[in-house]
């Protein structure tokens, strides 16, 4: 479907980490003549050791909001009321506190 979807020129990255022995089959003329690559991103293809304390001063000097990607925290009594605000994409992300909301203090 990737391959199907994508325009030509772009780029189909994979995701997520498969059972080792998943296998995939792209139709190779298509990606030839479209132009097309394939290609894995793992972590979003990060270098922990120097991108982490890259974004931990960018948000400390306020340059990368990452609150804004917060919708709310909630406890298990509220999971399936959110899962379907996640689905109607009504919330961006929320945060389980599995104790419950006295957690968060």
């Amino acid at each position: 479907l990737a391959q199907a979807i994508a325009a030509r020129g772009a780029q189909v990255v994979f995701v997520g980490a498969g059972k080792p022995d998943t296998e995939v089959s792209v139709k190779h003329l298509s990606m030839v003549i479209d132009e097309r690559v394939l290609r894995g991103s793992f972590m979003g293809s990060c270098v922990p050791q120097r991108d982490i304390p890259r974004y931990v001063n960018l948000y400390l000097q306020g340059q990368l909001p990452v609150d804004r990607l917060r919708s709310d925290h909630i406890g298990f009594d509220r999971l399936n009321e959110s899962l379907d605000l996640l689905a109607r994409g009504a919330v961006v992300r929320q945060i389980l506190l599995p104790h419950g909301l006295q957690a968060q203090a």
